[in-house]
């Protein structure tokens, strides 16, 4: 039976905002869920605003009527934060796309937040500088969506998290008030830096249109290695001699067990190891300079003095950017996963750099005891403390989520680490966030909610509650 409550707020969304509106059997599957396995649920209407102030008029009268409100960007998330609600009009970014403004001079983009980060990057590249954030999503994912869950991706290491690529932003809040703030400068403190209200909020307390992001030289040059381990304590080792030697010009590095190694480069299509042999742990380095002929000596000079002292036991260089890519493709292959292995869980765990491998150990003992059958991947971000898990139990007719869930969290809270590093709370991770954050911590989060959202009606039930 239908809500007349839902007719009413859709003729009047129709009214205001004509065929942006999206209602009954127009509303696309595609809004129905995002790239979590939540199971997916039509809302009432879609709403596709063109631009800002449409975002605006269409927020102002879901609150009039007491609607929910659901903002979606590329779909891409993995905890549920873009799912809809019961009753819930989604507000679709999809429109609002393109780049607004590219100042050199303050190294500076204006974009508007619907834009996939890929056209981000090409444009940046096409203006001679380098927008950092990178991620496998990038054709598919927004930069809106980027901001909201404050992403991190391949680089963080040299360049930070999304938030330290974001100078102003313009928002629309749960009344529909449109609040700007598209600020250009580095150095700004006059007062609360409201940006970071939003930024890794999940579209719970605004809706972000606008971004002003901060843009990078774009680099002369760049060296990649593939290299073999033989142990943890060799790829810490690792790691402190890419900071020590490379400095800022260490971009990435990217650690991958075993166990994903064998499945990335024995299994997935075009993908294939580039050392020969088989290693405890297999680490790839990048790094960016400005001196086309010094920089890349430099990386060659380090990598062979890695390897006459040990630390190294085997080394592919790249020789071309075809290299660089195809050494990418084998961290890339994640993404691919489905694919070979079938459905299964993945994990965004944050901790200790140097207790990561004893995490991994553990988690993979006991995944065996308490989930028979249970194939464990582990690789990640490691320089950042960020370590993503893949799990799966092949052929099974639906995967063991809860128990999973209960093996990976419960020993990231033993460690003192988070439950998400880069890909948000969503509704997936919602009853594991007091793993990770005090009751005072989630006091101040519900009482910032409460203030800019007293009603609860934009992006309900995720993150908090």
């Amino acid at each position: 039976m239908r809500d007349p409550a839902d007719d009413s707020v859709v003729a009047a969304l129709k009214a205001a905002l004509g065929s942006a509106v999206l209602a009954g059997d127009d509303v696309p599957a595609r809004n129905y869920n995002d790239w979590s396995t939540l199971p997916p649920l039509k809302p009432i209407a879609v709403v596709r605003p063109a631009d800002e102030q449409g975002v605006a008029t269409a927020m102002k009268i879901c609150a009039a009527h007491g609607v929910p409100v659901v903002p979606q960007g590329g779909l891409t998330g993995l905890a549920g934060g873009a799912t809809p609600v019961p009753g819930s009009v989604v507000i679709s970014l999809e429109r609002l796309t393109g780049i607004e403004e590219i100042d050199a001079n303050s190294a500076t983009m204006i974009v508007k937040s619907g834009t996939p980060l890929e056209v981000v990057q090409r444009a940046a590249d096409d203006a001679g500088f380098f927008f950092a954030l990178d991620l496998g999503a990038r054709g598919t994912c927004t930069v809106g969506g980027n901001l909201s869950t404050n992403a991190g991706g391949n680089r963080v290491i040299r360049y930070g998290m999304m938030r330290d690529l974001v100078l102003g932003l313009e928002v629309v809040l749960p009344d529909g008030t449109l609040l700007k703030s598209l600020n250009k400068m580095i150095k700004n403190n006059a007062g609360y830096d409201l940006k970071q209200l939003f930024i890794g909020s999940e579209g719970t307390l605004g809706i972000v249109t606008r971004i002003v992001l901060r843009l990078h030289p774009r680099p002369a040059c760049t060296s990649a290695a593939m290299c073999g381990l033989a142990s943890f304590e060799d790829v810490l080792g690792l790691l402190a001699s890419a900071r020590r030697s490379l400095g800022p010009h260490l971009s990435a590095f990217e650690v991958m067990w075993p166990d994903y190694w064998s499945v990335a480069t024995g299994r997935v299509p075009g993908v294939r190891s580039p050392l020969s042999g088989e290693h405890a742990f297999y680490v790839l380095v990048e790094a960016q300079g400005s001196d086309a002929v010094a920089d890349p000596q430099k990386f060659e000079s380090w990598l062979a003095d890695c390897l006459e002292h040990g630390i190294v036991a085997d080394v592919a260089l790249a020789q071309s950017l075809a290299d660089i890519k195809s050494f990418w493709a084998t961290r890339d292959a994640a993404s691919e996963f489905v694919q070979v292995l079938g459905p299964n869980i993945s994990y965004d765990i944050g901790l200790s750099v140097s207790g990561m491998d004893n995490y991994a150990r553990e988690c993979r003992a006991e995944l065996a005891r308490r989930v028979p059958g249970s194939l464990a991947l582990f690789y990640g971000h490691i320089a950042d403390g960020n370590m993503h898990i893949v799990v799966c139990v092949r052929d099974a007719p639906q995967q063991p989520v809860s128990e999973v869930n209960a093996v990976v969290y419960d020993l990231v809270r033993e460690h003192r680490g988070t439950v998400s590093a880069e890909h948000g709370i969503g509704v997936t991770k919602k009853s594991y966030l007091s793993y990770t954050r005090s009751p005072e911590e989630l006091e101040l989060m519900t009482t910032i909610k409460l203030a800019l959202d007293p009603a609860g009606l934009l992006n309900p039930g995720k993150v908090l509650g």
